[in-house]
């Protein structure tokens, strides 16, 4: 009787460890299932992240598709509305072959430009009563906080889900996430990503120790000497999205302004900052400038554009 019941305590004591293990993994940000079919739809990431329990990825799979497609990660601006800026990428996505993902993180889960743009890198924000201005904040250097491993995470579950033979993947990001994604070629250099296309940013966390976060890297855990210049990262341009152009919301500040008054000016400058910080350090610098003649800040154009640029040459 007392083997019997050693035995049953034992089996119980293992299940429970299993289920332990089994839970904590579904906190690590990935999904148990994965259902994408041929055309447009979303699936549900649950878990693992700064602020918000799931967060939702709007698809779009090309008729053609194949284990060998290509990924690609398309951000969104500010509006945060994925399966718009997935649709703007349909046409191109069956020409080239390329399975959309969109991840769409929402405003209530992640407000205003310091969880979304900041890829989280701010917390514990205070702003003012008349939300204008912040008062107070503190920098996190925790990466496990921030947004930029979650392209990693969904690209291997989506990669396990289909049996995708590709090893990497690209993303385009249009505005704010423009500045997501050129943040995520500096803070987060061991990814998946392949090409990285930071397209009409906003302003730009310049590569240098002289100037505080966000404007610079003071602050963080990162610094100029020790950024990965070899990555592919684009500074991706629409030429007329200058100084004149009434679309979007701009940024106005000492700070931003010294990089320029639109953001054709300021994504030169950070170019041009880069390449002169990198040369200084002796570093490969393999970051490129890519100007769209007579555009201005328009998400469908620069993404037709990105498209071209991107799986043209391969097809």
């Amino acid at each position: 009787m007392k083997s019997i019941i050693l035995i049953l305590l034992i089996s119980l004591s293992l299940l429970f460890c299993k289920n332990f293990y089994k839970s904590a993994d579904s906190e690590k940000g990935q999904t148990s299932e994965i259902n994408i079919e041929t055309g447009s739809g979303k699936f549900i990431v649950e878990g693992g992240f700064k602020k918000a329990d799931s967060i939702t990825i709007h698809y779009y799979k090309p008729k053609s598709f194949t284990a060998n497609s290509a990924v690609l990660f398309v951000l969104p601006g500010a509006g945060r509305n994925g399966n718009v800026y997935r649709d703007a990428w349909i046409e191109k996505a069956e020409e080239y072959n390329v399975l959309v993902l969109s991840p769409e993180y929402n405003e209530k889960s992640y407000p205003m430009f310091w969880n979304y743009n900041l890829a989280g890198m701010y917390k514990d924000v205070k702003i003012n009563k008349a939300r204008t201005a912040i008062e107070s904040f503190r920098i996190s250097n925790n990466p496990e906080e921030w947004i930029f491993k979650d392209f990693d995470s969904v690209f291997k579950d989506v990669k396990q889900s289909l049996n995708l033979e590709t090893a990497t993947y690209d993303t385009f990001g249009h505005s704010a996430g423009g500045q997501l994604l050129h943040r995520f070629a500096i803070f987060n250099p061991n990814n998946n990503a392949n090409r990285i296309l930071a397209s009409n940013s906003g302003w730009y966390t310049l590569p240098t120790d002289a100037e505080k976060f966000p404007y610079g890297l003071e602050g963080t855990i990162q610094s100029a000497e020790k950024i990965d210049y070899s990555s592919k990262l684009v500074v991706f341009l629409g030429e007329k999205d200058d100084e004149n152009e009434k679309r979007g919301s701009l940024r106005r500040s000492l700070e931003a302004d010294k990089q320029g008054l639109g953001r054709f000016s300021r994504g030169e400058y950070f170019f041009n900052s880069a390449k002169a910080i990198a040369s200084g350090y002796n570093k490969k610098f393999n970051w490129k400038l890519e100007t769209i003649p007579n555009i201005g800040h328009d998400y469908r154009v620069m993404s037709d554009a990105a498209a071209d640029y991107l799986y043209k040459i391969d097809k």
